[in-house]
């Protein structure tokens, strides 16, 4: 069971006083923008905004009857104002009012997923730079590979969140549009004016063209980047998953007190966080693609959209903004076990090394399918001999082939284990690690 949403910020977002207002204040703004064009009375569109106001109790009660959001809403607003209430919505489709709100509502979530993913971005930075030499085994197809560094690790994905900073940058900036273009998107009866006051106010780009409705890509696209960082978000948590099996045991979720595991075995401490980003992950990538089913329309518009948008914007963002700033707290919290990272590093008895003794012996004069199939085949002789404790190293000195290119000091320094590591502050500055 995912725990109660402990973050009342992006819920405000998307709650119906929020929505609301928000449309409201697309409404009164377009009176202001009338009222300099003098199509209104500057004095009526002054006491529309000091009058306007709405009940979400009272517009539910009307829409229970006309069955129409806007329409309810335009209603309520209407029992505040009075006479001038006439002036309001004047030209305009509710489209220009729902889908500006929601443009609206998108770049607030977003403005609060950047702020979450700094956050990420900075506990990730700081905990690379705490692990940056601690050597651990590099893993290729989950089979033991070379020496790298959990620093590395955590390196790489401080570097993939800055590159969904950007995503989610450009995601905000294409949907931080509106539109005040009437029925089908020609003011017919409606200046431009109009829309370019409304917008600017509100922090919005005009659409340079709309239909009756913006074109539902833009929204696609959003949801799209949400779910990329969601995929990265899994991926994270898939590889602390492995990394806390018991068998290896090199990182692992914090477990507080008082915890239970299992309700069976009391010695369990699974990866449950992880694995609750894991599975939201695929939610937000059905979202996703729901968005990209909205695409296609019948016409200037339909409302096919419409319904679908009422679960998955909301819910993209309040799941997103809790993933991020869970994952967030696991990587703070994350217990690390460098001595399982060594003890595991020297599991194939020195076999990490191998590349390094096929490139010494091509460079020795060996031509490489020789050189592969010696190396390869003292390799097999220690995986074979496991039991005996046979050591990779030792192999290769007792091997008359292998020791005709490469003298004990050769060995010395290909078994160094800081050769393996030795451009790690090249690559940490390269990602902007310093």
């Amino acid at each position: 069971m995912i725990p109660r949403y402990t973050r009342p910020e992006m819920g405000k977002i998307w709650a119906e006083e929020n929505k609301f207002r928000t449309w409201l204040e697309i409404e009164l703004l377009a009176c202001e923008a009338h009222a300099e064009l003098g199509v209104i009375p500057k004095e009526s569109a002054r006491t529309i905004r000091n009058k306007a106001n709405f009940s979400v109790k009272r517009i539910e009660e009307i829409e229970a009857e006309v069955k129409h959001d806007v329409i309810a809403f335009l209603t309520n607003v209407g029992e505040y104002v009075g006479p001038d209430s006439r002036f309001i919505h004047l030209g305009m489709t509710s489209s220009d009012v729902l889908d500006t709100g929601l443009a609206v509502q998108m770049k607030q979530s977003a403005e609060l997923l950047l702020k979450d993913l700094r956050q990420l971005s900075d506990v990730l930075a700081r905990r690379a730079k705490e692990f940056k030499y601690t050597i651990m085994v590099g893993r290729t197809h989950g089979i033991h590979a070379e020496p790298t560094t959990f620093g590395l690790k955590l390196a790489l994905w401080y570097d993939e969140t800055q590159r969904n900073i950007r995503r989610l940058e450009q995601a905000k900036e294409t949907i931080s549009v509106g539109q005040i273009s009437g029925a089908v998107g020609t003011y017919e009866h409606l200046d431009p004016f109009v829309e370019r006051y409304v917008c600017e106010k509100l922090g919005l780009k005009p659409a340079p063209i709309s239909t009756q409705i913006l074109q539902r890509d833009l929204h696609a696209e959003f949801l799209t980047t949400l779910s990329l960082i969601g995929s990265s978000l899994e991926k994270f948590a898939t590889e602390i998953r492995h990394l806390q099996k018991t068998e290896i045991l090199e990182a692992e979720e914090y477990f507080s007190k008082g915890q239970k595991g299992s309700s069976a075995m009391p010695h369990k401490r699974n990866p449950i966080t992880c694995e609750r980003i894991a599975g939201l992950a695929r939610v937000l990538r059905g979202n996703a693609h729901a968005a990209m089913e909205n695409i296609t329309l019948w016409h200037e518009r339909d409302i096919t959209h419409s319904s679908v948008e009422r679960i998955i914007l909301p819910d993209s963002c309040i799941l997103l903004d809790y993933m991020i700033t869970t994952f967030t707290d696991i990587i703070d919290k994350l217990i690390v076990y460098p001595e399982n990272m060594k003890k595991n590093l020297d599991l194939t008895s020195g076999l990490i090394f191998s590349q390094s003794v096929l490139l010494a012996l091509t460079k020795r004069g060996m031509k490489r399918e020789d050189a592969y199939a010696a190396v390869q085949r003292d390799a097999m002789d220690v995986w074979s001999r496991e039991a005996e404790k046979k050591n990779f190293r030792d192999v290769l000195e007792s091997d008359g082939t292998i020791g005709a290119y490469l003298r004990t000091e050769d060995l010395d320094t290909i078994f160094d284990l800081k050769k393996s590591i030795q451009h790690v502050d090249y690559i940490f500055e390269r990602v902007g690690l310093k």
